[in-house]
């Protein structure tokens, strides 16, 4: 049986492939202050298992786009699957923080493939607001991961150990490398025909980012994804270190900002015929700063409730689902015959972007929750003045 165009059987497959990468983050937050007690190190060195998964989603990233362009997307993408596979159960044995953060490396040097050539793929097969819609029925989905990871990662970790969720993502991707294997159909129309390397790879990313909208579009979705990525690395330290959540507790908060993204997703998908791909991305990034400076006020004026981060994150998190993947959907569509690549150097903004705040992240958060929203909230002030200064520049 093949999966087959315009079929919620094949939009729900891309999404599960998007979701990998997400999956092997956010089932584990909830164990992120144990496996710091585990190894007897900081909370700077716990979170660099985090930034460093984002360097690896990054450098996997300059391989796969390119590749597929040249060889297709599904033997690429299998080979994505299998690198991330084989990390995981690395990572479920890991002795000590040192190993943990080189699987954790690993495993988003595999998991990068498949975000990619999901993409890919939805530009293999679509245009335009299509694409846009396709890519926002996936998020839709995918949104489901995140709602449901960290309470699955925090009950697994209850009863078996933080080992356990890696031992569970493991089976999950199996089962996904089994269902691509059989049903999935190569979606590239032409291939490349120049050989791959490093110096095609180099003159592809230079085409792409000679294009002034391309620039544009990745610096909204980098920074937009940057703003995410800080809650995602920061927030079990804040509400489980300084407001005293449970694992659980942390979990089930962290499903606000879920179904924000997951309400902003559906909201795209009604907005994208009436107001544009350019519209709704203004309206998530009002959503953006909105949620970021309702954030820093709360927590500044001494909120006592973790409520004061939770629901100006959803808030936030409604902007993520408007902005991210009509960002996405404009910076590839130039590009039909390097969409690989298109999607390749996306991906490598962003995850670079987003390592650098974990990064900073870590190091500025101890007993005050207070930079934690003053990073998101630079972010989201960051992408709505972006978007308002290059209104040109998006029409070219």
């Amino acid at each position: 049986m093949r999966l087959r165009p315009e079929t919620l059987a094949l939009t729900a497959t891309l999404a599960v492939l998007t979701s990998l990468g997400p999956l092997a983050t956010d089932m584990y937050l909830p164990s992120l202050p144990a496996i710091g007690r585990d190894f007897a190190v900081p909370v700077a060195s716990v979170q660099l298992t985090l930034s460093s998964f984002l360097f690896g989603f990054a450098s996997g990233q300059v391989f796969y786009g390119p590749l597929s362009d040249r060889l297709g997307r599904k033997r690429v993408l299998m080979t994505g699957l299998v690198i991330f596979l084989v990390a995981t159960v690395l990572c479920a044995f890991a002795p000590d923080i040192g190993w943990l953060t080189a699987g954790r490396f690993m495993q988003a040097f595999g998991a990068s493939g498949p975000i990619v050539l999901a993409r890919t793929i939805v530009r293999d097969l679509y245009e335009g607001r299509r694409a846009a819609r396709e890519l926002s029925r996936m998020a839709m989905i995918m949104g489901v991961v995140p709602a449901l990871a960290p309470i699955a990662g925090g009950a697994l970790h209850t009863l078996f150990g933080w080992r356990s969720v890696f031992w569970t993502i493991a089976m999950v991707t199996l089962v996904v490398g089994i269902v691509v294997a059989l049903a999935l159909p190569e979606t590239i129309r032409s291939r490349l025909t120049d050989r791959f390397s490093l110096k095609a790879v180099l003159r592809d990313f230079g085409t792409l980012l000679a294009h002034p909208t391309y620039r544009v579009y990745v610096a909204l979705s980098t920074l937009t994804f940057g703003g995410l990525f800080a809650f995602i690395s920061g927030s079990s330290f804040v509400l489980q270190g300084i407001y005293g959540l449970s694992e659980m507790a942390f979990a089930l908060s962290f499903t606000a900002m879920v179904a924000g993204y997951v309400g902003g997703t559906v909201l795209a998908q009604r907005l994208v015929d009436r107001l544009g791909l350019d519209g709704t991305i203004g309206a998530g990034v009002t959503c953006l700063a909105l949620g970021g400076l309702v954030m820093l006020v709360a927590v500044a004026g001494g909120a006592a409730s973790p409520l004061g981060i939770v629901l100006p994150m959803a808030l936030y998190a409604v902007g993520v689902g408007l902005v991210m993947p009509q960002s996405m959907a404009s910076a590839m569509q130039p590009f039909p015959s390097h969409a690989g690549a298109a999607s390749s150097l996306l991906g490598i903004c962003q995850m670079t972007g987003a390592a650098l705040v974990g990064i900073l992240v870590g190091h500025s958060l101890g007993g005050s929750a207070l930079p934690l929203p003053a990073i998101i909230t630079a972010t989201g002030l960051g992408a709505a003045t972006l978007f308002a200064l290059t209104r040109r520049r998006r029409a070219l």
